[in-house]
């Protein structure tokens, strides 16, 4: 045969297979008639378990003697297992059945049974209903795909109506159900590293209280797959292992019969996995891993893993990065970034993907590569909902990032993230469509450099808008190239020199207020940018190198970024105003190609307000030393003298004190001769102690002044006498210590002059005048 014919029969060969039907529980064939159309009579529950062909739990029932109970008055609800179900439990606990049939067989039975009618309308998801044997709970389970499971036996033909109950048949046989997952994982030999995890994160006891939870529960070995300060790492940090542990957890119970392919459930540790099916198995984030399903317990259900899943929250920063950023998580090892990471610091990666790292960034040279990537590593952590438009990022190396929102777009200096941020223990990730390279100059320097701007500046610096390219602030400019003004004469421009309104007016069109990332415009829908001039720039995004302003103007790229705003280079000016001149008429209608310019006769532009130029003021601090210049000056006239005279009149005044003094007193006695009219003052003063007694007398030539002072002191007088006589045109002898020589002292210069004579007696102070004086 040849090949041709081979060919021929092969494709000839049909696979035929023969679908074979039976007829639902209670339904019976007719003969000559299609399908099942007669309903056959309805018998009690022991007579039901055959009609449903659960011929198993019928014979046990009769050796048990659970047949009289059955086919008795009463209402039951009977969960029957299958032939199969029976077929599937471990010979040795089948064989300790069926040697026990009175008790440990009527005891099974029994638990599979409830007092009451219970259809699967009435069977509600999480519903515990009391069985026959001690009322050990059966916990329910009904799913939104119409599953319903007793223990997690699902019930394949539900709702057999006997005489005296309902029979529904369940996959298996099902058991007791006494412990908590608490209880499980303590006891099971396999999972005595799980039980040290709950038990340091402060979990465990939640484990043994009700609910409704489902663990995904790893496995001794599924630990041992850990690196060891991996797990070191873990059970040193309470709220890492509380995520891992949560992780593995969901608030509701999800037996293996309910599952349904891809079906995506959220932990309790707040993120999502997937869990599906792989023929008889359970699969956890596509990964084929349970080992053990469906250990019911009296809150949950259990499935042993032999995987442990690691959540972003439990990892470090540098363990968030996945295969598509395998190239920057090489360089950030390669060029030494990993090692100035600490381990106990958090940070930020902005991750480039590996379509970014092309041939000609990997041949720059790698002390600037590095520099580039340590712009790359925060110093902080920072998560996608902290970022907010106008923040500064600091880097590593010092440098600061701006940042930028949009409507559907978060980008970072010139780059835009990507989605799938994560969050670690000590960080977050963050993926980027660029590089990244933070701003070091402005548009002013990065025209001038470019060379192919000299136009526009030229009519910018006749405009007076230099600054506005200089200062500080947040615009994006559409710059048109020299290629834009082809054929622009000198006269065209001393046109626009001689109307300053329309020239500034043309070029404020191309500024608009704030910083537009190409990342960061919507695709496929017009963006309205604000220009200074007032007019909105209409802006619509077809591709990721292209974009068009007011319909036909392209654009060559997506930025030069600086360090106030973006530059576009744009292949033609834009302005979308009237002209009242026909000669600008003509230069806008030569040079404008794009939309058609009005002509309106009169038309004269305002005088746009430049409040958003920020005049610059440039000081120069020179140090030097100081020159010094001294200067004397010389004024050469007459002294001025101010001579004040003071005179005050008016009465004498008189100060009596009185102090009284305990203690001793000391006397002291002066006596003073002053020419002019005598003054006599006496002070009294009153002081509690010993005395102290001082006497004045003073006499000057004048008019006399009276003051007297009194001062009395308790105890013995001190008394000392002082007599001075001082020497004066009058006066040419003195004599202290009596008064012998003031007698001679009158004798000798005759009618002497009042002598001022001061004592201090013994008691109370007097005033003491000569006999001359009294006369």
């Amino acid at each position: 045969m040849s090949d041709l014919s081979l060919n021929m029969v092969c494709l000839c060969l049909y696979v035929y297979r023969t679908v074979l039907y039976e007829c639902c529980p209670g339904y019976m064939k007719l003969e000559g008639m299609k399908g099942c159309p007669a309903v056959a009579p309805i018998d009690n529950v022991y007579g039901t378990l055959g009609l449903v062909k659960a011929i198993s739990t019928q014979e046990y029932s009769h050796i048990s003697k659970l047949r009289e109970e059955i086919e008795g008055s009463g209402s039951y609800t009977f969960f029957a297992p299958s032939n199969d179900a029976w077929d599937l439990l471990d010979g040795e606990v089948r064989s300790a059945l069926v040697s026990n049939v009175n008790i440990e067989l009527y005891n099974a039975l029994h638990y599979h049974m409830a007092n009451k009618r219970l259809q699967t309308k009435d069977l509600k998801n999480g519903l515990v209903v009391d069985s026959m044997y001690n009322d050990l709970g059966l916990y329910i389970n009904h799913y939104s795909n119409g599953i319903v499971t007793v223990n997690c036996a699902r019930i394949i033909h539900g709702n057999q109506v006997a005489t005296n109950g309902v029979v529904h048949v369940i996959d298996r046989v099902i058991t007791g159900v006494s412990n908590t997952i608490q209880d499980v994982i303590e006891v099971d030999d396999d999972l005595t590293t799980l039980s040290d995890v709950a038990l340091a994160s402060g979990l465990l006891d939640k484990l043994g209280q009700p609910g409704q939870y489902t663990l995904f529960a790893p496995t001794n070995d599924a630990f041992a797959k850990l690196d060891s300060d991996v797990l070191q790492r873990l059970m040193g940090d309470k709220g890492v292992l509380q995520a891992l542990l949560n992780f593995h957890m969901l608030n509701s119970v999800q037996c293996s019969e309910g599952i349904m392919s891809g079906q995506t459930f959220e932990t309790l540790e707040g993120h999502n996995i997937e869990i599906g099916c792989d023929g008889e198995s359970l699969t956890v984030n596509g990964i084929k891993m349970v080992l053990k399903k469906d250990i019911v317990t009296t809150n949950g259900v259990i499935h042993l893993i032999d995987e442990v899943l690691m959540p972003d929250s439990a990892k470090q920063v540098m363990e968030l990065l996945t295969p598509s950023q395998s190239t920057f998580s090489d360089m950030v090892s390669e060029l030494g970034l990993s090692t100035a990471m600490e381990a106990k610091a958090e940070y930020t990666l902005l991750a480039p993907l590996n379509s970014v790292f092309t041939d000609e960034v990997m041949a720059i040279d790698q002390s600037f590569l590095k520099m580039i990537l340590e712009n790359h590593i925060l110093k902080e952590k920072i998560t996608l909902g902290q970022l907010y438009n106008g923040q500064r990022l600091e880097t590593i190396a010092g440098k600061f990032l701006r940042v930028f929102i949009y409507r559907t777009a978060v980008c970072i200096e010139n780059s835009c993230l990507v989605r799938g941020s994560k969050e670690g223990s000590n960080g977050a990730l963050h993926l980027m469509k660029t590089l990244m390279k933070p701003a070091e100059t402005t548009m002013f320097q990065i025209l001038t450099d470019n060379g192919g701007f000299k136009i526009f500046l030229s009519l910018m610096e006749m405009a007076g808008l230099t600054d506005l390219l200089k200062q500080e602030g947040e615009y994006t400019l559409f710059a048109p190239s020299d290629e834009a003004f082809t054929g622009v004469r000198d006269s065209d421009l001393a046109l626009l020199r001689g109307n300053m309104n329309a020239l500034r007016t043309i070029l404020l069109y191309h500024f608009s207020n704030g910083v537009f990332i190409g990342g960061g415009l919507e695709t496929g829908v017009t963006n309205l940018l604000k220009s200074l001039q007032g007019n909105n720039l209409r802006v619509l995004h077809v591709s990721p190198n292209l974009s068009t302003f007011n319909k036909t103007v392209n654009i060559r790229n997506h930025g030069i970024f600086q360090c106030t705003s973006i530059v576009r280079q744009t292949l033609k000016r834009l302005y979308n105003l009237p002209a009242g001149n026909s000669d600008l008429l003509g230069l806008l209608r030569r040079l404008i190609k794009y939309m058609e310019i009005k002509f309106v006769s009169g038309y004269s532009y305002k005088e746009i307000p430049l409040t958003f130029m920020k005049r610059t003021i440039i000081t120069r601090i020179i140090e030097s030393v100081p020159d010094v210049t001294h200067v004397t000056r010389v004024i050469e006239r007459d002294p001025t003298i101010t001579k004040v005279t003071r005179v005050i009149e008016g009465e004498p005044t008189i100060t009596k004190v009185t102090r009284v003094i305990e203690g001793e007193p000391s006397i002291t006695k002066v006596t003073r001769v002053i020419e002019g009219e005598p003054i006599i003052t006496k002070v009294t003063r009153v002081i509690e102690g010993e005395p102290t007694i001082t006497k004045v007398t003073r006499v000057i030539e004048g008019e006399p002044k009276f003051t007297k002072v009194t001062r009395v002191i308790e105890g013995e007088p001190k008394v000392t006498k002082v007599t001075r006589v001082v020497s004066g045109p009058q006066y040419s002898a003195s004599n202290s210590g009596s008064s012998i020589g003031i007698a001679n002292l009158q004798q000798k210069v005759g009618n002497p002059r009042p002598v001022i004579s001061r004592r201090i007696p013994a008691g109370p102070r007097r005033n003491v005048r000569s006999k001359e004086q009294r006369a």
